[in-house]
């Protein structure tokens, strides 16, 4: 059976300085990925996470700043990208703008622009950015982190699920109009997942029941993990994964099925 290996590769994860983010760069790399760590803000974590997984890895990383929801940004990313670690192979769009969850009549309006720019056009202009090159190489992975919540529409979540929905559309025919180039694009939706940030936290100052009750409703009986999530985003970014694309792949222990 063939290995899940990335030598060669070029990645380049947005968010890649984040909860997820970061494991992602760290999974890339374990699997030989030369890896580009786009951040917005967190310069600091980003260049520390470059020494990580240079020395590590022994791989070459990047870190470069990038705001997604600008296409000029993202082309100028790209082209930095480009000079310091060559033409691109994968891109993994993780990049997600924050904001408060509240009900529809109460959400700021800004929240639904902000969550459509960061979701859906960080989307396009990334492919507008990397695949064209991944065409003439005829060879690409296009990857999106998506999330349970679009297939769940609960309360409060009309904001962030709206974008997500949108997001898998594009994905979805982005999909079709690049298969026949070698490019396969697909989406990894976790559920709330365990990160560094739980890890570290002060346990008396985390919502413990709350989070009881929402691992004793999975399936699996426990929340995902950072790596996790991690490590389905790299099984799709390898060759192992040649024929599947198209795909909504939820992480999330079993809490939303998608059904034929």
């Amino acid at each position: 059976m063939k290995n899940l290996d990335l030598s060669g590769k070029v990645a380049v994860v947005t968010g890649g300085a984040g909860e997820l983010g970061r494991v992602m760069v760290r999974e890339l790399a374990d699997c030989g990925a030369n890896v580009a760590i786009c951040y917005y803000s967190n310069e600091e974590t980003a260049q520390a996470l470059k020494a990580e997984v240079e020395q590590k890895y022994n791989i070459k990383a990047f870190a470069v700043h990038a705001d997604v929801t600008c296409p000029d940004s993202v082309a100028a990313m790209k082209t930095k990208v480009n000079e310091a670690l060559g033409l691109v192979d994968i891109i993994v769009n993780n990049a997600v703008i924050q904001h408060k969850w509240k009900p529809i009549l109460e959400e700021d309006i800004v929240n639904y622009e902000n969550q459509f720019k960061s979701c859906v056009m960080q989307g396009v202009y990334m492919a507008k950015a990397f695949v064209p090159d991944m065409v003439s190489k005829n060879y690409g992975r296009v990857i999106g982190v998506n999330t349970e919540c679009a297939m769940q529409m609960l309360e409060t979540q009309s904001a962030y699920a709206a974008a997500k929905r949108g997001m898998d559309a594009v994905y979805k025919v982005l999909a079709r109009e690049v298969g026949k180039y070698n490019i396969t694009v697909n989406e990894v939706a976790p559920g709330w997942t365990e990160s560094d940030r739980f890890r570290n936290a002060d346990k008396s100052e985390v919502d413990m029941e709350n989070i009881s009750q929402y691992a004793n409703q999975l399936p699996m009986r426990r929340r995902g993990t950072d790596l996790e999530v991690a490590n389905a985003v790299c099984f799709l970014a390898s060759d192992l994964a040649s024929f599947i694309t198209g795909v909504y792949l939820p992480v999330c222990g079993g809490n939303v099925m998608p059904c034929i």
